[in-house]
């Protein structure tokens, strides 16, 4: 079973109504090697989903909840991205990192224009967005 840091305490809905439990239940089926950081797509499995996900998912989960972009500096120069919307925080790419403790207090605004100036990031994004609508248009019991 997956799971992410702050599951289960964001409870903040989107515009279409769900929580961020029922963003990542979508976002599992979705996440794949094209929506992974090209450094880290040697790597990434059905199995660890979230790999190499972060900025485009966090800024995903921005259009959707609002709040902020916030990065946990790895010390390698790069950040993970994840979630503060309306006084809670949540990480849904938080499980790439089992096993080792990430320090959110620690965390750094993160900037669009920063991260989608690499176009391949951008590209990532909007396929990431599209699929998520995908399959959230085929999961309502409407359609």
């Amino acid at each position: 079973m997956h799971t992410y840091w702050g599951q289960g305490t964001a409870n903040v809905r989107d515009i279409c109504g769900r929580t961020p439990d029922e963003v990542f239940a979508l976002l599992l089926k979705v996440w794949c090697p094209e929506t992974c950081a090209p450094r880290m797509r040697e790597k990434w499995t059905p199995e660890d989903p979230t790999l190499g996900q972060c900025s485009v998912t966090a800024f995903l989960a921005q259009d959707l909840f609002g709040g902020q972009v916030l990065g946990v500096p790895l010390g390698d120069g790069h950040y993970h991205c994840f979630n503060a919307v309306d006084g809670c925080a949540f990480d849904l790419t938080s499980e790439q990192f089992a096993g080792r403790a990430l320090d959110y207090a620690h965390a750094e605004a993160q900037s669009r224009d920063v991260h989608f100036a690499k176009s391949e990031k951008l590209a990532r994004y909007e396929l990431l967005k599209r699929l998520l609508a995908d399959a959230g248009s085929r999961a309502r019991p409407d359609r």
